[in-house]
């Protein structure tokens, strides 16, 4: 189950950095990459959930990126840590479907996997931060 959520978790960030990115519809890229994600149902409703989830609270998330973040204007943070914390932030403080450890852990192991070689110390730093805002 961990396995499947953290590939879910991994093709909602490359959902997410296609659309920030290059700027195209989010339902077309969310299609295209559940469609050779092979994830289970459960799985691709998880992906499809996080992704749409993140789009319609992204303002929200946002602020709470440049408070906990204040040296990093938005655009100057790299875009796939920009993501990761925006997944985070949604499961931490909007979602509480999982502890507030394992999601931070999960946006970690995301920017070692496809961040640069700060990119984990800095989403953990600001996650940590966000964190202190909830009492669990």
């Amino acid at each position: 189950m961990v396995g499947g959520r953290r590939k879910a978790r991994a093709l909602a960030l490359q959902a997410l950095y296609e659309v920030d990115s290059a700027g195209h519809e989010i339902e077309a890229v969310v299609n295209h990459l559940l469609a050779k994600g092979e994830l289970s149902e459960e799985n691709a409703t998880f992906t499809r959930n996080l992704v749409s989830s993140v789009i319609q609270n992204k303002e929200e998330i946002d602020r709470h990126i440049q408070r906990f973040a204040p040296a990093w204007p938005m655009e100057q943070i790299p875009v796939v840590d920009r993501n990761i914390l925006r997944l985070a932030i949604f499961e931490i403080l909007l979602d509480n479907k999982v502890s507030v450890k394992v999601a931070i852990n999960e946006a970690v192991e995301l920017a070692k996997m496809f961040g640069s070689d700060n990119s984990s110390r800095f989403v953990n730093g600001v996650l940590g931060s966000v964190s202190a805002l909830i009492s669990r």
